[in-house]
């Protein structure tokens, strides 16, 4: 490891755990902390900075939540850097949903205009290991019988047309979002009441969504997710 690595960052003026996030945040924003990097001990990274062993574990802890860091227990293990952000992302959603801070009328508006720039762009790249990934779970999602698989396919659907488009980001928000809604739109598939019809719709309406996305038609594409969307939550929240 680098001496670099384990060089304090900039000192910050409040206390122990502004000290420790700062150094966290300094040593990620210049490049000493990247993706995959093991992080000194509690006991050396406290000494390091002057701080307290407590004030860098909470600082580790936040940053674990926020999808940044993970740790692992045993020998040889430890705390590294591991970027996870559609986690953070969808747990920061899921509880704003909860607490009625975001409403799903917010979310779903959100997800029309995020899908509908997704599934354009995996027209437009179509790139061919997310395509074959989406057909594949086109294809189960037509044997699924029960919501709990159906919904863990339909999600999984989502998710390889938006990595066909090629944007990292358009893909972490993307799964950010369904994990967000995953619980709600769960419960409103087990309590419709004709079931077979709507997973008859909703599996037309993906394959839809594929064809047109293979036959690089963007601006179908788009449109066909749009309908899809706005059908899916009129159906299954019935507003």
């Amino acid at each position: 490891m680098p001496d670099s690595f384990v060089r304090p960052g900039r000192r910050s003026h409040g206390g122990g755990f502004d000290v420790a996030l700062d150094y966290f945040e300094e040593g990620i924003s210049s490049g000493r902390l990247t993706n995959g990097d093991k992080l000194p001990s509690e006991r050396d990274l406290a000494t390091q900075l002057g701080v307290s062993r407590g004030a860098v574990r909470e600082a580790i802890r936040m940053l674990q939540a926020l999808g940044i860091l993970v740790s692992e227990t045993g020998r040889g293990n430890g705390t590294r850097v591991e970027s996870s952000p559609s986690n953070a992302i969808g747990r920061i959603l899921r509880l704003q949903l909860a607490l009625s801070l975001v409403s799903f009328s917010d979310l779903t508006e959100t997800r029309v205009a995020l899908e509908r720039a997704t599934s354009a762009a995996a027209a437009r790249q179509r790139r061919p290991e997310p395509l074959v990934r989406a057909q594949k779970v086109l294809d189960r999602m037509s044997d699924a019988s029960d919501q709990d698989t159906f919904n863990e396919l339909d999600t999984d659907f989502h998710i390889a047309l938006a990595e066909a488009g090629g944007n990292g980001l358009m893909s972490d928000l993307t799964v950010a979002i369904r994990e967000a809604v995953h619980s709600p739109i769960k419960s409103a598939e087990l309590a419709v009441a004709d079931w077979t019809g709507t997973r008859r719709q909703l599996v037309d309406d993906h394959v839809a969504m594929l064809q047109a996305v293979k036959a690089g038609d963007a601006e179908q594409a788009a449109r066909l997710t749009e309908k899809h969307i706005r059908s899916a939550y009129a159906t299954l929240l019935h507003e």
